[in-house]
């Protein structure tokens, strides 16, 4: 285990074999850091957050139980990271999870194994990653949001609260909505369409009614 210069450690942190932390990090309070995991320059991680515990990772066998598939990886975390607290980010089953330069990421959040989120890139409040996806730098995500895996999210996205990501996202610099997720301005019209979907109903039935009573009057 190696510690840089000037960091601040408070109690309760707990650091695991071959950790490596660099030069002016704070970890506060409970924060875990598992085996082999990798923390650069100037990285805040904040009460009880968890680094490198492992990913979610089962095989079904035939019987319909699981066997445990071992996660030997690690977690990377790159200069100028802020990892708010309760915050679990799962060491890579082969590999490395990555958390690139910049990164601010909230409290309560799950960054599954071999995730890796681009520099400069912003995550709200109980956002979930699923593993292996891989979110473009500049990014923007808002609170809530569930990303499946095994997607790429294009750079400078924007994906607002609540939103349900189901696939990757290839066009840069869009803004995202809905559950499952559209282009935002698309959602936006769908929501008030939704808003109108009574009155829309009345004038469907009155215009069947006006079609039946006309075909009533044709046959006759």
């Amino acid at each position: 285990m190696t510690i840089g210069n000037g960091c601040k450690i408070y109690p309760h942190v707990y650091l695991g074999d071959n950790v490596k932390i660099g030069d002016a990090c704070t970890l506060f309070s409970g924060v875990k850091i598992y085996s082999d995991c990798v923390v650069a320059n100037r990285v805040v991680v904040h009460s009880n957050t968890v680094i490198g515990s492992d990913g979610f990772g089962f095989a079904p066998q035939p019987d319909g139980s699981f066997n445990k598939v071992s996660q030997i990886g690690n977690v990377i975390i790159e200069d100028d990271v802020e990892i708010g607290s309760n915050t679990s980010v799962d060491r890579a089953t082969m590999g490395s999870t990555i958390i690139h330069k910049g990164v601010k990421i909230d409290n309560l959040i799950q960054l599954a194994h071999n995730v890796e989120i681009g520099a400069n890139t912003v995550i709200a409040s109980q956002t979930g990653i699923s593993g292996s996806s891989k979110i473009g730098e500049n990014s923007i995500i808002g609170g809530q949001v569930g990303i499946v895996g095994h997607v790429n999210i294009a750079k400078n996205s924007h994906i607002q609260a609540k939103a349900g990501i189901n696939r990757s996202i290839e066009e840069e610099g869009k803004k995202w909505a809905g559950a499952p997720a559209t282009q935002y301005s698309n959602h936006m019209r769908a929501q008030v369409v939704f808003q109108r979907l009574p009155e829309l109903e009345k004038e469907l039935r009155e215009l069947q009614h006006q079609i039946n009573s006309f075909s009533q009057k044709e046959s006759k």
